[in-house]
């Protein structure tokens, strides 16, 4: 492999000079397959890669990620999808290998911030996933091998300009990462942790009874925490991630952001959502740009003009309680905190998007009234100890 890659640019245009290196001079670990990639492709294809490795290492399953700048707009295990699912994510009628379904929930968990994705997989890319990918818009990806089949397929995408990078697998970066800010060095180790068992070890509620689904759900919101701008809460249910809320200033802005994800989530699976007629022609990013403005509530008339034309029959939208309604049917949801909770508003606005099992760092001064707000919903708390902040500032794209 190739021991520097130049890139067009950096971050913006107006920034030259790009390049990815080894700081010790040696061979790189990526080798660039089709396309040219962009300095934030490369920030994008290191992260994402990060988070499926951890991923697929805890709970020993295929892994996929939908990245957009620096942060997942969602994140799956290969759980078997139910058909209302395979509906809303536009893939009803596709044989869908273990791979694909993964990458399916990982886009379909945010269609909306999933446009022109950086997709990363675990596994090697088979035919299934390549032609699911090859059917959305994305802007590149990074696995640690392709089937041939795979890899003539990505590689017609955009017309030829589709970025493929290859990642060795075995490849293991140093225990101390440095990266560069205003001419200054920092210098730290490595963020290495990955949740295990002793992770479930400190429940502070009541309720004390986890599941393995919800065991696995709070380990795919985690890892999903630990690559996500902070501050940063992640729900996740039935393998995937349902609502990510990446870097707030404000905690409870975080559970806003994500559970307001999380209930879009819930009812595009609604029978009446998955019933709706378009009008003949109009492209997968216009009908998932259709379905959103469906379901606000606060959608403007001159909006709604626009809208009605993208249906052959413009539906009736869903009433207040129809959502209410539906909503109720979104239970055990798992939602994972990179840092404490300081007051129980975050608790009160994540049960009513369905959470039932909580992990966060605890050691807030606020942790009894915290927790007495998850006893009153029933809800099941673990502190952790962990604090996971991950802030991925521009800095020279190089291995130390």
């Amino acid at each position: 492999m190739a021991k520097e890659l130049s890139m067009r640019y950096g971050c913006n245009p107006n920034q030259g000079q790009a390049s990815l290196s080894m700081a010790d001079g040696g061979p790189l670990p990526l080798e660039i397959l089709n396309g040219a990639p962009s300095y934030i492709n490369v920030m994008d294809a290191l992260n994402s890669w990060q988070l499926v490795c951890d991923l697929s290492a805890a709970l020993s399953m295929p892994a996929a990620t939908s990245f957009k700048h620096v942060s997942p707009a969602g994140a799956a295990v290969a759980v078997p999808l139910s058909e209302a699912l395979k509906e809303a994510y536009f893939v009803d009628g596709m044989e869908l290998s273990p791979l694909a379904t993964a990458y399916a929930r990982a886009r379909g968990a945010d269609r909306l911030a999933a446009f022109g994705d950086w997709v990363a997989l675990s596994e090697e890319v088979d035919e299934s996933t390549a032609q699911l990918i090859k059917s959305e818009v994305s802007d590149g990806i990074i696995a640690p091998a392709y089937s041939k089949a795979a890899l003539k397929l990505l590689t017609s995408k955009k017309s030829g300009a589709y970025p493929v990078f290859l990642i060795d697998p075995n490849f293991k970066p140093p225990s101390l990462e440095r990266r560069e800010l205003f001419g200054i060095t920092l210098q730290q180790a490595r963020n290495t942790f990955v949740p295990n068992d002793s992770f479930f070890a400190n429940i502070e509620t009541k309720e004390s009874e986890l599941s393995s689904n919800a065991r696995r759900d709070l380990i795919v919101a985690t890892i999903t925490v630990k690559y996500t701008q902070s501050n940063s809460v992640c729900l996740a249910y039935d393998g995937q991630v349902i609502g990510n809320g990446a870097g707030q200033q404000s905690r409870v802005h975080c559970v806003r952001l994500a559970a307001s994800k999380a209930d879009n989530w819930y009812l595009r699976q609604h029978p009446h959502v998955r019933a709706l007629k378009f009008r003949k022609g109009l492209k997968r990013a216009e009908r998932i740009n259709a379905i959103d403005l469906f379901l606000q509530d606060d959608a403007t008339p001159a909006e709604l003009v626009v809208w009605e034309k993208n249906f052959a029959e413009v539906p009736q939208r869903l009433s207040a309680e129809e959502k209410r309604s539906w909503m109720g049917g979104l239970e055990e949801v798992a939602l994972s905190s990179d840092a404490f909770f300081p007051f129980r508003d975050n608790l009160d606005r994540a049960y009513r998007s369905g959470v039932r099992y909580v992990a966060q760092a605890g050691g807030s001064i606020q942790d009894k009234e915290v927790t007495a707000a998850a006893d009153e919903y029933g809800m099941v708390m673990i502190h952790t100890g962990v604090r996971l902040f991950h802030h991925c500032y521009q800095c020279r794209t190089r291995w130390h």
